[in-house]
């Protein structure tokens, strides 16, 4: 057995806390700030917050923090230690100390990549769950928090009351406006807490708005035996990722920032038309793909648009049903930035897998999919190839695939969306059922006949003749 990675030097002084230090922040925001801090300095380490499981401490804690980063290159793999996370904690264990840490004034920054069910919201509308066991839990006990959201308003309540200045809220999550989203639902669990600590955040805390991008597959065994081999250590921690990354901020910070300009990242007035542009051109032709892709037989993304067919749909749903709802952004040419997604999702180095993207798609479909169907549909246009991709989600959460082998279904509403498909015989009522759930349909767009018609059309194609077989149909 290799010995496990450790860390050289000392680690940085804690200027940041992240919630949810899974893989994709350690392949994307713990870079930024790790180059950002070697390139300009600044004390800028993070104490990164597990809100559920051990793991990632249980895999950085014995390493100092450090891990691997491996990026997966058409050409081979570059390989960087990370020494940005200094200090791992896991809530459930000790909440106190998560509160303690956040509400320390040497932490300037608190971000977030805790995924779309992490903010105990309502996809379709944006707004707090107050029902959420979580959040009914924190309204309880706040001194005890389990959510985000709780621990959030837990420490900057400390901080207020000590007469603290507040740190930035920055939300790293696949969100549309994330920012406005997090600030409201903090607003919303404050006031619902002390009418004076909702008044102190809304005048005193920002919540700037970001966007995110770099494809993060989830590192296997394999990954972490091959890393061994090269390297000589092992590094369960480690995480494999694409060479390209985007990130777009609003420069809206309470008391500084890291440089991570330096590294990359742009600073933006606004970051609506950039996330609007990434979230409908590649979080929607992904979830498309998973879908469609893993009911087709295809394990990864690669392999999927490695068929003409699949690589022809993904075009086609730029071309005629996405672009034309997209503002450009400042210094983006979409027809080019789509050419260079299809171009990642070619890369056979990262296997991005089908199920893997295709978990938690009630928290996605609303901002991925439904927002673009509902803009192609006012302009009297019905998109054909989203309602598809909506069809073939109906399919995958019905928990069977097309060879009769049951399906792993990963989501909040899991057993609530397998018993709405059981419940029904024909296609037309399991789409009406589906349909019918409103945290994922709002009433407007499920009622809308010209989208549940094509989408029944669409279920009962896959239903009787496959995936692929109606992919090579809509792309004929």
């Amino acid at each position: 057995m290799p010995a496990r990675l450790t860390r050289t030097g000392p680690a940085p002084k804690v200027g940041i806390v992240h919630l949810g230090p899974g893989a994709f922040f350690r392949a994307f925001g713990a870079i930024y700030t790790d180059e950002a801090m070697a390139a300009k300095g600044g004390d800028w380490g993070i104490c990164a917050v597990s809100l559920k499981s051990p793991t990632a401490r249980d895999q950085l804690e014995p390493q100092g923090g450090a891990y691997t980063s491996v990026e997966l290159g058409p050409e081979g793999e570059t390989r960087t230690v990370i020494g940005s996370i200094a200090r791992v904690l896991v809530a459930p264990e000790d909440p106190g100390a998560v509160v303690e840490a956040m509400a320390d004034p040497a932490v300037r920054i608190v971000s977030l990549t805790i995924t779309e069910k992490g903010y105990c919201h309502n996809p379709a509308t944006g707004a707090l769950d107050p029902a959420h066991p979580d959040i009914a839990h924190d309204l309880e006990q706040p001194g005890q928090p389990r959510s985000a959201i709780g621990f959030l308003c837990a420490a900057l309540d400390r901080r207020r009351l000590a007469g603290s200045a507040p740190f930035t809220v920055l939300s790293c999550d696949n969100l549309p406006s994330n920012g406005a989203l997090v600030r409201g639902v903090v607003l919303d669990f404050a006031r619902r807490r002390s009418p004076d600590l909702a008044d102190w955040i809304e005048a005193e805390v920002p919540f700037p708005a970001t966007m995110v991008d770099r494809i993060t597959p989830a590192t296997t065994p394999d990954d972490v035996a091959k890393l061994a081999g090269v390297t000589g250590y092992e590094d369960p921690a480690m995480v494999v990722h694409e060479p390209f990354r985007q990130w777009v901020i609003e420069d809206a910070f309470a008391s500084g920032r890291p440089a991570w300009e330096a590294a990359g990242a742009q600073f933006v007035r606004s970051v609506e038309a950039h996330e609007l542009m990434k979230l409908r051109m590649l979080n929607g032709t992904h979830s498309a793909l998973a879908y469609l892709g893993y009911l087709g037989g295809y394990q990864t993304i690669s392999e999927t648009v490695a068929d003409p067919a699949y690589a022809a749909m993904c075009e086609r749903l730029w071309t005629e049903e996405i672009i034309p709802t997209v503002p450009k952004p400042e210094g983006e040419d979409l027809p080019a930035y789509a050419a260079a997604l299809l171009e990642r999702y070619r890369n056979p180095a990262i296997r991005h897998r089908t199920w893997q993207i295709a978990m938690d798609g009630s928290q996605k479909l609303p901002q991925r999919l439904l927002g673009t169907i509902r803009n192609r549909l006012k302009a009297d246009a019905v998109p054909e190839g989203l309602c598809l991709a909506v069809a073939g989600w109906m399919r995958y959460v019905g928990g069977v695939d097309e060879a009769g082998e049951p399906i792993d279904v990963r989501d909040p509403l899991a057993d609530r969306l397998r018993a709405a498909s059981d419940g029904a015989e024909s296609a037309e009522d399991k789409v009406a059922a589906l349909l019918a759930i409103r945290d994922i349909f709002p009433e407007d767009l499920a009622s809308d006949a010209r989208f549940r018609d094509t989408v029944t059309a669409a279920y009962k194609g896959l239903t009787d003749r496959g995936a692929r077989a109606m992919v090579k149909d809509y792309t004929a």
